[in-house]
């Protein structure tokens, strides 16, 4: 017997939005518009229809789960007109995507996801993470759980090989090493001082500052990280010139996901700034 749990006046969240927009890799579209996949080793799908989320194949007393998941605690509306104050194109950024929301993702998957991530597209991403869980998970209803650092922390990088993850593969079993040996504890990356979160997780061969502010972001809740991919050295240098990351605020990671989402979507406004970086 399935179960279908429904979390009303829910606002501010486009499943679309949120789910295919880089932030996680483990979600697919259906054909009826709604999204299944897998988080904290739980198979679901997802839809939305008003302000009502439908969660299939969730009892009950998971409710707390998804609401934090889906971060519905947080007013989106008050953060945008927050930070809509910011810059102009930034607040034509929050108005394209109203409907981001930063998931709350376990953070071994998300650290992991984005050691992936490194040098690689979505489609390829979702490829390596698929693969990673059907060889390495534990399987259950509906799919595969993310493997845990302790399984993956036993394997090699050649183990990986069926990954197709390359040189990737050496960082992901030097992640699992130090997160399963108690080198790098996550949790406490949710409350140091962000420099320090930052130098704690690159202590993780292959771990740049990219991927920890995204591991922070996504995977540890700490909204003032700011991402910097190409996507965003091109935004910032082309919509804003002169502003850091810094100038974004306590909601900066908020402020990135919309400035990231708006920039893919339209990249008309990259073709001046691409034919100079040739």
């Amino acid at each position: 017997m399935t179960h279908s749990l429904i979390i009303s006046n829910v606002t501010d969240l486009d499943l679309a939005q949120t789910l295919d927009c880089g932030q996680s890799f483990r979600w697919t579209r259906q054909p009826d518009g709604s999204f299944s996949g897998v988080a904290f080793g739980k198979s679901v799908n997802v839809s939305l229809d008003g302000g009502r989320l439908t969660i299939h194949n969730a009892p009950k007393e998971d409710e707390a789960l998804w609401h934090d998941y889906f971060d519905l605690g947080l007013d989106y509306g008050m953060v945008r007109r927050q930070i809509s104050g910011l810059h102009p194109v930034l607040k034509e950024a929050a108005q394209y995507a109203p409907g981001i929301r930063i998931l709350r993702q376990e953070p071994y998957e998300a650290l992991c996801t984005f050691i992936i991530s490194q040098n690689n597209n979505i489609k390829r991403i979702k490829g390596i993470v698929s693969r990673l869980c059907e060889h390495f998970g534990e399987p259950i209803d509906g799919g595969y759980a993310f493997p845990t650092a302790e399984r993956m922390a036993a394997l090699t990088p050649e183990d990986l090989a069926p990954l197709r993850a390359g040189f990737r593969a050496r960082y992901l079993v030097d992640a699992a090493q130090k997160v399963a040996s108690g080198e790098v504890v996550l949790e406490n990356c949710r409350r140091l001082p962000y420099e320090e979160a930052q130098k704690e997780l690159m202590k993780i061969t292959g771990v740049g500052v990219k991927v920890a502010d995204c591991t922070l972001l996504f995977g540890l809740h700490r909204i003032e990280a700011f991402p910097v991919d190409v996507w965003m050295k091109r935004a910032l240098a082309t919509l804003f010139p002169g502003m850091s990351p810094a100038d974004f605020g306590e909601y900066a990671g908020i402020a990135q996901q919309y400035i990231f989402h708006y920039s893919r979507m339209h990249p008309e406004l990259f073709a001046e700034n691409k034919k100079l970086e040739k």
